[in-house]
């Protein structure tokens, strides 16, 4: 059975955008963005939500060609253009770079994946992570928590039926201040 895991960076506040979709506030550092490339190297199987993919579909194919490309960026560009992904939308009618689309039940088909044997998966995009956090299919969380108060935006957590009861299995401190907390879904 396959691991799914859910991180993002996330303000103070617990949000993944500010208020008109604005995620300036969120740049990584060198050694977080080394973090989350990391983490890429090591999954097999990215889920994403429509906002999610269009966001990364628009830079990452071609991040690699810019002039001002760093060596991260080369690296995180073609590995993410690599991997497998699955995206999950009813508007989107086409998608690129090793990249499924999922048109129906959103929880079928993560429920169908994570019942695969593999390697683990990503989840990204707050509402698309909302209903798996809802049908009690995440494994972990990760967040990487900025010091910045964006006042509203989009949640990192949705609201909830019932509790999710979490263990704390690392938490460490970047030198721009982000602090990363990851934590394991406790199942009874």
């Amino acid at each position: 059975m396959r691991k799914l895991i859910y991180g993002m960076n996330v303000s103070l506040d617990g949000y993944i955008a500010a208020p008109g979709d604005d995620l300036g506030w969120s740049v990584p550092s060198d050694e977080l963005f080394q973090f989350w490339s990391d983490r890429l190297r090591a999954t097999e199987l990215s889920l994403y939500g429509r906002k999610l993919w269009r966001t990364m579909s628009s830079h990452w194919p071609t991040a690699d060609q810019r002039p001002d490309a760093t060596p991260a960026d080369v690296e995180f560009a073609r590995r993410w253009r690599d991997m497998s992904k699955v995206v999950f939308s009813s508007t989107i009618d086409q998608v690129d770079w090793n990249t499924r689309l999922v048109t129906g039940d959103a929880v079928a088909e993560i429920t169908r994946l994570k019942a695969e044997d593999g390697g683990p998966m990503d989840i990204g995009g707050a509402t698309l992570a909302g209903a798996a956090m809802r049908a009690g299919l995440i494994d972990e969380y990760v967040l990487a928590t900025a010091p910045v108060l964006v006042g509203g935006g989009t949640p990192f957590f949705t609201a909830l039926d019932s509790w999710v009861n979490l263990e704390l299995v690392e938490s460490r401190t970047f030198p721009c201040g982000v602090i990363l907390t990851r934590y394991e879904t406790r199942r009874p």
